[in-house]
Order: structure tokens, then C-alpha cells, then sequence
């Protein structure tokens, strides 16, 4: 047997060893629940072995795979010319759904990132499906601008009428695919989390692909299967850090009445399609945890509450490290916290004088406390116009 053949031999080894292990781990695995996502992971092994003369895994069985679907009816192609699944013949696909004003779907873009950098000329391609939660998030130039902001430079496809994601039977933001370079779906993971188990399945993948199209193990296109860094957070996308979701005692909450989970605080509670003058509670020992209590007039919408009056508030009592509002329109607001008025030490989004400006239509980080916990947050608005969509936790 040549050097060639003792390489691949060797490197298909790795792979079925590596992809094996997981196999065991993710049938172990718990999952999470976070404020609109779960992780669920399945990666299935391949059985298979070398052809000596050609330097390929064969014998797989992918019987119980699904193949990958199709972008489908897609808006907007951003960062790339029309692509489909096609033109990505023989690559490794990472197919991740995502809406940018989505806290989960934030706090992973660095690790999406990271991966593009390392393994994009060694034939991982990464295919972003932004697929919106709300109205604003269809608008082009605004993904455009998160697109800029998150330093992404991966092709990015719009799916503003859900037709991928549902294609692909999704009900989560954000979720990720593998798609081997066969066309088969080989991981799946839903939410946050499980970065260096992800990053060893693509190696695992880039190996297979090296392995079938005959690539010399001692090239610039070789994969070290022990070499899986965990990426850090990048502190200037999120500077909420790591997120320990078991402490976060607050889900994520709606102010549409469509998206609604849970009812209002306020006695008035949600009059579809009205203009509603909401008052607060005369006794703060009436304000319940993980209620939204409203202040001014606001016009109930489907995805979202906008001030009709030039002055409004929210009150919130929650429980987490931090808190951030989706929101957009016009007007400016600031944020007290326990009575304290909130600043930039405390906040990426605040002035040093504790002035939000409402500068686009986006997810803004209200407080970053150092530990979880229990607090009460009053937001006070000036501008008619004011548009706000959700709270988030971290």
C-alpha cells in the first residue's frame, strides 16, 4: 500500500472514530430550553470503508438521512449572486436560519464567523437564511445593515415569505444544518450553544469530503480532528458574554397581541387594533414578575405596541443578568433599574447621560448586571411614534 493510500486510510479512521463519538454524545445530550429556542442535536454516524484504488469512503449508508432542500422562492440574495443547493455540489453546507434583531440568533454569529474564516477554502460554505419574525426585519437595507454590523461576509438569502423555512419544516430562531457534500441533512442543532461539538462535526464532514473527492491528507486541505477551539463571544456583538440560561427566570415577552403569551399587567390588557390609555398601578406590591405594565396611550398592533401620546413608560419586573428591548419608529428613552438610572457602564446602547436614541428599527441592550437576579426596570419615552416589539433575556 503507497504513502497516499496509508493517509487515507488513517484519515478515514479519524473520521468514523470521530463521528462515532459524537453519535454516543448526542444520544446523551439533554435539551435546553431558552427564551424561544431549544437545542436538539442529531448527528448520525457513517459505517463504511476505504477503496484502496480510489482513496474513497464507500459502502455508506444514508438511507436514513434526509436530503437537504432547496432555497425556495427567496426575496433578496445579499453578500452573493443567486445561489442554490446545486451550485454547492460537493461542498459542506451549513444552513443557518436567523433574524437579526434575535438576541439567540446574535450571541451565535461570532462562532458562524469564525468557522467562514477557517474553513471556507476547505470547502465549508456557510448560507445564512434570514427568515423574519417581524415586519421591519423584511426590509432589505436593514439587513443589509446588520449584515455590516455583524462583520458577516457569508451569503445571506432573504426568506421573507417563509417558503425555505418551511420547506424545511423549521419553528426556530436560530437553527443550524449540515449538509454533508453528498446533499445529505447529517446535524442539526436548534438554539444556542454546543459551538465545539459543531465545529468537530464540520471537521468531521470537511474529512468525508476530503476522502471522497481523493484529496491528499498531507495538503493545505487536510482538517486536524483535535484541533476544535471553543470561540469566545465577540464582546463588542454581545456584551452579555456567556449566558447561563438554567438562572435566566424570565422568558421572553411580546407586546403584539398576536405574539402575546402571557396577558398585560394592566387591568386595560390588549384591545386589538385600539388606541389604549394604560395606567400603572398605584401600588408598586401589585407589579407581578414577568409582567408588562404599560403608561400613555399606545396603539395595540399585531407584532407590536406604538406610543399615540408624546410621553409614554413600560414597567417591568424581571429576573436575569440582562435585558434588551426590540424596538423602533421614533423618540428617544431612558432606563432606571431599581430606582438607579442606567448609563453606558451599564449598558452598550446608553449615553453617558442615559439617553437611548432610537437610531433604527433593532434589538437594543437596556442593562448588563453583573450577576442574575431580580430587578424592576421603568423605561420613560419622549416621542410619539415609539415602537416597541419584545423583551429579551441573558
Amino acid at each position: 500500500m503507497n504513502r497516499d493510500n496509508v493517509s487515507a486510510v488513517i484519515m478515514a479512521i479519524a473520521v468514523i472514530s470521530v463521528i462515532v463519538g459524537f453519535a454516543i454524545y448526542f444520544n446523551t445530550q439533554e435539551s435546553y430550553i431558552t427564551s424561544n429556542s431549544t437545542s436538539s442535536d442529531n448527528f448520525i454516524p457513517i459505517t463504511g470503508q476505504i477503496d484502496d484504488d480510489n482513496k474513497k469512503i464507500i459502502n455508506i449508508d444514508k438511507s436514513q438521512f434526509k436530503k437537504a432542500k432547496n432555497f425556495t422562492k427567496i426575496s433578496e440574495y445579499i453578500n452573493t449572486k443567486p445561489i442554490s443547493l446545486a451550485d454547492l455540489k460537493d461542498k459542506v453546507i451549513l444552513v443557518d436560519f436567523w433574524t437579526y434583531s434575535c438576541i439567540n440568533c446574535i450571541r451565535t454569529i461570532p462562532h458562524l464567523n469564525e468557522w467562514y474564516d477557517k474553513y471556507s477554502d476547505k470547502g465549508l460554505v456557510i448560507v445564512g437564511i434570514h427568515t423574519p419574525e417581524f415586519d421591519f426585519e423584511k426590509n432589505t437595507e436593514n439587513v443589509k445593515s446588520a449584515i455590516e454590523k455583524f462583520g458577516i461576509k457569508y451569503p445571506v438569502l432573504q426568506d421573507n415569505d417563509k417558503e425555505t423555512w418551511n420547506e424545511y419544516d423549521n419553528k426556530y430562531w436560530p437553527r443550524k444544518y449540515l449538509v454533508d457534500d453528498e446533499g445529505y441533512i447529517r446535524y442539526d442543532h436548534i438554539g444556542e450553544g454546543a459551538y465545539p461539538e459543531t465545529e468537530k462535526v464540520i471537521q468531521a464532514l470537511l474529512s468525508e469530503r476530503a476522502a471522497h473527492l481523493g484529496i491528499n491528507n498531507n495538503n493545505n486541505n487536510n482538517i486536524d480532528l483535535n484541533n476544535s477551539q471553543n470561540v469566545a463571544s465577540d464582546l463588542k456583538l454581545d456584551s452579555q458574554g456567556d449566558v447561563n440560561f438554567s438562572k435566566i427566570k424570565s422568558p421572553e415577552l411580546y407586546f403584539g397581541y398576536e405574539f402575546a403569551r402571557s396577558s398585560l399587567g394592566n387591568i386595560e390588557g390588549f384591545k386589538p387594533n385600539e388606541n389604549v390609555s394604560y395606567n400603572l398601578p398605584d401600588n408598586p406590591e401589585k407589579i407581578n414578575l414577568n409582567s408588562i405594565y404599560l403608561k400613555g396611550n399606545w396603539k395595540n398592533n399585531p407584532d407590536h405596541m406604538k406610543l399615540q401620546s408624546n410621553n409614554g413608560s413600560v414597567l417591568l419586573k424581571y429576573n436575569s443578568k440582562s435585558v434588551n428591548i426590540v424596538a423602533g419608529g421614533n423618540g428617544s428613552f431612558t432606563v432606571t433599574q431599581d430606582g438607579k438610572l442606567i448609563t453606558n457602564l451599564l449598558s452598550k446602547d446608553a449615553f453617558s447621560d442615559g439617553k437611548f436614541l432610537i437610531d433604527n428599527q433593532r434589538l437594543y441592550n437596556l442593562v448588563t448586571n453583573k450577576d442574575y437576579g431580580e430587578h424592576t426596570i421603568e423605561i420613560d419615552i419622549k416621542g410619539k411614534g415609539f415602537e416597541i416589539y419584545t423583551f429579551t433575556f441573558g
